[in-house]
């Protein structure tokens, strides 16, 4: 393996979810930072970065076919592999040819720091190579089936000083930072998961450093050579790094924004807590500041998202008074008023302050789970016209045995009450869910009960997941797991429903008007050239015409044709 000695150009690939976007977009701005451009394709860069996505075996499989992709393409890169997968199975990834680094979440932030380190040290590898002894203990990110040796402290403070974050005095990396967590609280991030041994977390609270340089042990119980792994601790992980992100390539008019990362929640199914680790929020005034730029720049539709977006500000103390800012201050949203006190770190206290410290003119929220659907957040996104008509609420499941099961913190009555009075709000509202079928022991009984709620429900799209056993997670060991040919049937079953309720919302905005945010896409069919566009409500809109991107428009519905609106504009609009 070698390093290159100077980088100049970079390219990152990014899977998964608008999370694991966010997160490429702050590397690039490590990237930026440290001097280096983006390369336009993987052949063109000398380091490459594969930000991965975890949450499926599908999600695993497109990584490693990437890395091999990228290797043919680009032999002499540097291909570095961050983001979920890395932190879930460092050593998996460290095997696979062409890997140059393994950084896993932990470390992400100091991604780019990490990468022109190694560059410039040609003697890493045969320093790591020769690094001993071993300690063999069981870290967050092994299963039984990936289980990654540790660099011991001697060890590891050998290989690079600069890397040896924590090292010195035998620091742990949160000591003396104003996010250190509770020992209490780190206690039960830890234990109450089975995931580390208490005897070893002497060992791993102060590995912000290469956890290990050697990813497999021979028969003989000596070292092979592998790639240089950067994992370390995800629970004692207190950094959050957020840039704007956008949709896609082409719509470059609607940037994401994470505000919040990690999640407290155990779903049985879920491994994201393990590679991302505990609740953490962004900062308000990082956020104002954030979108206020977004705004100076030209955009007028922001989304805000996180792994458990409703949770945001539950990390935080509160947010202390300022001059131009009272304790309780009246807001004006377009003739309606409300109060709220902004010293409540919440994500309606958010939303709010948003709408009061900027001028965006849209703002959408992603997902936020059932329970975090106040009353208070649905009439907040009902009464303003600055926020988009658009719930999403994950569901996974409408059978009550099944949520219990995945140890979801809601019942389906209540979801079904939380639906309810989303649409009793926002007649015209987009509402979505996640919903799992295939979940261990799942029957047809208990099928059919999700399927009679989607059925009965106001849902306008879903996201339907064929449930996909992760490695360390409590449902990966239950018994009666479902043939993967019955869940793919239930799959399709759920995607036909909706796709029926789909199409009836979608009908239902023939003749009337609606206001639009055009996108970066131009195209033609059979009436000619049209310019894509999505609507308050998350609908795709095709508008005949060519038209700027970014702008807000008044369209009137004329037709519903291949899965998507179609009308004229008439007039320019305010959101």
């Amino acid at each position: 393996m070698r390093y290159h000695t100077q980088v100049s150009r970079y390219y990152i690939e990014n899977f998964g979810c608008r999370a694991t976007q966010a997160d490429g977009a702050a590397i690039e701005r490590q990237f930026e930072e440290q001097g280096m451009s983006r390369a336009s394709t993987a052949a063109q860069a000398s380091v490459v970065v594969m930000n991965t996505c975890t949450v499926t075996a599908g999600a695993d499989q497109d990584a490693r076919a990437a890395i091999r992709r990228v290797r043919r393409q680009n032999p002499e890169a540097q291909i570095v592999v961050t983001g979920c997968y890395a932190q879930r199975a460092p050593q998996e990834i460290a095997a696979l040819p062409g890997v140059s680094l393994v950084i896993g979440n932990s470390h992400k932030h100091q991604l780019a720091e990490i990468v022109q380190a190694a560059a410039g040290d040609s003697t890493l590898h045969s320093e790591v190579r020769s690094a001993s002894p071993f300690s063999l203990q069981t870290g967050i990110a092994a299963t039984a089936q990936n289980e990654c040796p540790v660099v011991s402290r001697e060890a590891a403070s050998e290989l690079n000083p600069q890397l040896a974050l924590s090292l010195s005095k035998g620091r742990k990396p949160w000591e003396g930072t104003e996010n250190a967590p509770t020992p209490a609280g780190r206690k039960s991030s830890l234990h109450t998961n089975s995931l580390i041994p208490a005897e070893t977390e002497a060992d791993l609270s102060p590995a912000f450093v290469p956890r290990t340089a050697l990813t497999t042990l021979s028969r003989s119980g000596e070292p092979e050579a592998g790639s240089p792994i950067y994992v370390s601790d995800i629970f004692a992980h207190t950094e959050l790094i957020a840039a704007p992100v956008f949709d896609a390539a082409n719509e470059r008019t609607r940037p994401n924004l994470k505000v919040q990362d990690g999640c407290d929640n155990r779903c049985a199914f879920c491994v994201i807590p393990f590679v991302r680790g505990q609740s953490r929020s962004l900062p308000i005034e990082r956020i104002v500041r954030e979108v206020n730029g977004l705004v100076g720049s030209g955009y007028r539709e922001v989304v805000i998202s996180g792994i458990n977006l409703g949770r945001w500000g539950r990390d935080l103390e509160p947010r202390p008074q300022t001059t131009n800012l009272s304790r309780i201050r009246t807001l004006e949203v377009r003739g309606a008023r409300s109060k709220v006190a902004l010293d409540t770190p919440d994500l309606p206290s958010l939303i709010h302050a948003i709408l009061a410290e900027t001028a965006l003119e849209k703002l959408r929220i992603s997902s936020v789970e059932p329970m975090d659907w106040t009353d208070d957040l649905i009439s907040l996104v009902a009464s303003s016209p600055r926020i988009a008509k658009h719930a999403h609420v994950p569901m996974q499941s409408a059978s009550d045995a099944v949520l219990r099961r995945m140890h979801r913190k809601y019942r389906p009555w209540h979801y079904r009450e939380k639906i309810e009075k989303i649409r009793a709000a926002m007649p015209t509202a987009a509402i979505g869910a996640d919903v799992m079928v295939g979940f261990p022991g799942e029957t047809d009984t208990e099928f059919e009960a999700t399927r009679r709620m989607i059925e009965d429900l106001p849902f306008t799209y879903l996201h339907v997941f064929t449930y996909s056993a992760r490695p360390g997670t409590a449902a990966a060991a239950m018994p009666n797991q479902v043939p993967v040919h019955l869940a793919r049937e239930r799959n399709k079953i759920l995607r036909e429903l909706v796709s029926e309720k789909k199409l009836a919302f979608m009908r239902s905005f023939i003749a009337e008007e609606v206001a639009a945010i055009t996108l970066n896409v131009v195209g033609t069919d059979d009436a000619g050239e049209f310019s894509e566009a999505l609507t308050d409500n998350y609908l795709k809109l095709r508008l005949h015409g060519r038209h700027d991107p970014n702008c807000w428009l008044n369209a009137r519905i004329e037709d519903v044709k291949d899965g998507v609106l179609v009308g004229s504009t008439f007039e320019s609009a305010q959101p």
